[in-house]
Formats: C-alpha cells, sequence, structure tokens
C-alpha cells in the first residue's frame, strides 16, 4: 500500500495487522486461568482492542495531523503493553514462550509501523 492511495484506515497495514493480533490474543486467552479473565485477561482484551480502534478513530480525524498522530501515540502504547502483559503471561506459564515470543515481535512491529506513520503523516487540508 506505500505507493497506492489510502481511501480508509482499512488500506493501512498497520491496522490490518492489529487486526489481525488482536484475534490471536483472544484466541490464546480463551486458555488462561478462570481467575484471570477479569484481570490480565480484561486488560489484554482493551489493549489488543485499542491498537486497531484509535487507528480507526484517530483516522477518522485525519484532516489534523496533530489528533491523527496523537491516536497513533494511544495506539504505540496499547502496543508496548501488550509486549509487557505477553511476558507476564509466559513468565507465569499462561501461554507457550514459543507463542508468547511470536506475539511480542508482532506488537514490536506494530509499534515501529505506528511510529513510522506517525512521522511521516502529513494533513490532507
Amino acid at each position: 500500500m506505500e505507493n497506492s492511495v489510502i481511501r480508509s484506515y482499512e488500506d493501512l497495514e498497520v491496522y490490518r495487522r492489529g487486526l489481525n493480533l488482536t484475534v490471536d490474543v483472544y484466541s490464546h486467552l480463551k486458555n488462561y486461568p478462570r481467575f484471570e479473565q477479569y484481570e490480565l485477561c480484561s486488560q489484554m482484551r482493551r489493549a489488543s482492542r485499542s491498537i486497531p480502534c484509535n487507528i480507526a478513530e484517530g483516522y477518522g480525524k485525519k484532516r489534523s495531523t496533530r489528533d491523527f498522530v496523537s491516536y497513533l501515540a494511544i495506539a504505540m502504547c496499547s502496543a508496548n503493553e501488550m509486549v509487557v502483559h505477553l511476558e507476564i503471561s509466559k513468565r507465569l506459564g499462561y501461554i507457550s514462550v514459543q507463542d508468547a515470543e511470536k506475539l511480542q515481535e508482532e506488537y514490536k512491529i506494530v509499534g515501529k509501523m505506528l511510529n513510522r506513520l506517525s512521522q511521516n503523516w502529513r494533513s490532507t487540508d
């Protein structure tokens, strides 16, 4: 999409990756202990959803570079938060080391993509 016209937030690769990661996380959370469903799992569901949702919401305000970049920053914070939640999950044995590290790497990539997008976005005013 780099050289294509962006007509929607759905055209952004970082949005699609974030959405796919959310689905992956939800599938893993089914295997967490029941007592974590309202604690760690709830926090992970919110943080993972925050990424594609903030990209979509911010894109709606894309005419203002400052507003869109602010939403991208929130999404970036959520990607960092997910790396930490996955580390905690791995150390507690809730998720395999291999699965956790794969997801952590994906969230790091999404964070870099969000950073790059926020640095390069130009207002459409």
